[in-house]
This record gives structure tokens, sequence and C-alpha cells, in this order.
């Protein structure tokens, strides 16, 4: 989590720290092999205009209850935004990284970029569990549906050991922003390029060059967010780019704006 609560990849944090808050809550630890938390984010706009909040998402895929509906979210590689409006919250489940394969029977790649019916990939009761959900306060109460929702899915699943193997993979590039080129992860897990780019294809619906960039551009937001007053050039260096403009080109598209501009607001 970041200083303001709201997590990592979170834009601009300081601007809806004053309406919006996120709770988490860990699974059932029988499942902690494939959810990584819930996240249950509650918003107040009452009586102020609507907002739109902008995240740079991560590379799993999520499951959320929303008042229309759950709906299964794919990694998002663009920005990923969200309108605000009146008071509300939804419940979602993050997935670790190439967990939701065995939900799916199949790929995840399709998924990239979409948000799709639940009830199409893990049955028509997931609907009543989100109805369930939203109509309670209490996180733990919420997970605790989710929880026993996603525990009867278990016996059908395929033992998968490939699911831990991707999570470990995503897991090292997240934690090693410096990271830069995906023959060199390759390298480092002593792994053939081509079967990387499968696995990531297949398991988490992202290529790991994506993965690799959006981890040092997670890095970059969250010094942003601290200020003005960065040395950009040093930051560059330290998270692998060949010079600070590439740094800025990556920043640009992926946000919106150069990194100085973004920190100075």
């Amino acid at each position: 989590m970041s200083r303001h609560g709201l997590g990592r990849g979170v834009l601009r944090p300081d601007a809806a720290a004053g309406f919006l808050e996120v709770r988490q809550q860990a699974p059932d630890p029988a499942l902690a092999a494939l959810v990584d938390f819930y996240w249950n984010p509650r918003w107040d706009l009452r009586g102020r205009d609507p907002y739109e909040q902008k995240v740079l998402a991560h590379p799993n895929v999520h499951l959320v209850f929303e008042p229309a509906g759950p709906l299964v979210y794919g990694v998002q590689r663009g920005v990923f935004v969200r309108r605000l409006e009146g008071a509300g919250q939804v419940l979602g489940v993050k997935f670790r990284p190439g967990a939701f394969r065995p939900f799916a029977g199949g790929p995840v790649a399709g998924l990239a970029d979409r948000a799709v019916p639940a009830a199409g990939i893990l049955g028509d009761a997931v609907a009543e569990v989100g109805r369930r959900v939203l109509a309670l306060d209490g996180l733990a109460e919420m997970a605790g549906h989710a929880d026993r929702f996603l525990l009867g899915l278990l016996p059908a699943l395929p033992l998968d050991p490939q699911v831990a193997e991707v999570a470990a993979l995503v897991e090292t590039i997240t934690a090693s922003p410096q990271l830069f080129r995906v023959d060199e992860l390759a390298r480092e897990l002593d792994m053939p390029v081509r079967r990387l780019q499968r696995l990531f294809a297949d398991y988490v619906g992202a290529s790991p060059k994506w993965v690799l960039r959006r981890a040092r551009l997670h890095e970059a937001a969250a010094r942003a967010d601290e200020g003005a007053g960065i040395d950009w050039a040093a930051l560059a260096a330290d998270l692998g780019y060949a010079d600070q403009a590439h740094l800025t080109r990556d920043f640009t598209a992926a946000v919106g704006a150069p990194p100085g501009r973004y920190a100075g607001r």
C-alpha cells in the first residue's frame, strides 16, 4: 500500500484521498495460492462533481462485484479509468498473476484490456454472491462470501503447477524494477525467451516486456507522487533506462504527462 492507503498504481492519490478509501482483506488460507487479496474501494462524492480515477494496473486478473453485476477484468495494459460519482463501493478479487487461468479453463490472453460478465466464466451463482456482498458494510463478511464462492469452485479446477511458477516469475520482475530487457530476465531465470513469452501470454495475458515496463513505471509514478525535486536522470539510470529521455517517453505514453509535469501537478 502507498502512504495514502490507495495502493501502488493509483495515480494522483492526493486528489482522491479525501473521498476514496480502499480496504484490503486477505483470502481464506486455502485460496492464498490463487488470490492475492480482496480490495474494497469506497467513495463518497455526494455534492461534488464526478471524478475519473486513473490507475496503472498490475499484471493481474480481477473479479469485481459491481452494482450492475460482477465482471472479470483482464490485464489492463493502458491506463485504466474508472468514473466515480455519488457514493458507492465494489469488492474486487485480485488473483495472483497467472492464477485465473484454471478458473478461465484456458489461456487468459483474450481477456486483456477487456471486462466481461463473470457469469460466462464462473457460472450464474456469481451474480447472487455479488448482490449479497454489496449489501454488506463489513469487509470481513464481504470477503467471507467471496471466499465461500471461490472455495466451492476449487474441486473442479485442474491442478496446474505452472500457476505457482508464473506468480514467482512476476514477483521477480516487480521486486526488481531495474530489470529492463526480456533477454536479461530470461538469463536470470535460466529460461528460453520463447518459453517465457508463451507462459506470459497463456497465464498472465500480457507480455514479459509489458510487465517489466509496468514495474518500472509503478516505481516512477510512486516517486513522482512524492512531489517535485526528483533527479529524473538518476531515477532513469536506477530503473535501467538508457537515458532520461527514454523514461520520459515511457512515462508520458502511459500516464499522459511527462514525469516532471506530473510531479509538479
